[in-house]
């Protein structure tokens, strides 16, 4: 789970970067951000499948367990890194979670939690 972590964060990075260096100067923070964040659930929805085959979950129950570490896990880090690290106001943080302003964090983070037990339904329903 650490390691998947680890490559969710890799894939995190490289999206960012991919959107301060390609598309987000065409467009809007906003719809930068949306874009982002719809290609990073993408994104981790193909890291998930592909750990999920090296080290599969064992129930639904682990598969839940896992993502709810992952977004825990996301949430800490992007809260004391981007505070404490990168001086962001907690403000500024939290105001990512305003779903109602168009920022879609909260689905990023619930992906988290989801594609785990989408990946151990899948390979319950196939028998693996």
């Amino acid at each position: 789970a650490a390691v998947t972590w680890g490559l969710l964060f890799v894939a995190a990075f490289a999206n960012g970067a991919l959107r301060q260096a390609g598309y987000a100067r065409w467009m809007s923070e906003l719809r930068a951000h949306q874009i982002s964040c719809l290609t990073g659930v993408l994104l981790f929805g193909a890291v998930i499948a592909l750990a999920a085959r090296r080290w599969p979950f064992t129930s639904f129950n682990h598969a839940l367990k896992i993502g709810i570490c992952w977004m825990a896990a996301t949430i800490a880090f992007e809260f004391l890194f981007m505070h404490y690290a990168a001086g962001h106001s907690w403000r500024r943080l939290l105001a990512e979670y305003e779903f109602w302003n168009g920022r879609f964090w909260t689905l990023v983070l619930a992906s988290l939690v989801a594609w785990p037990v989408l990946a151990w339904r899948r390979a319950a329903s196939s028998g693996l």
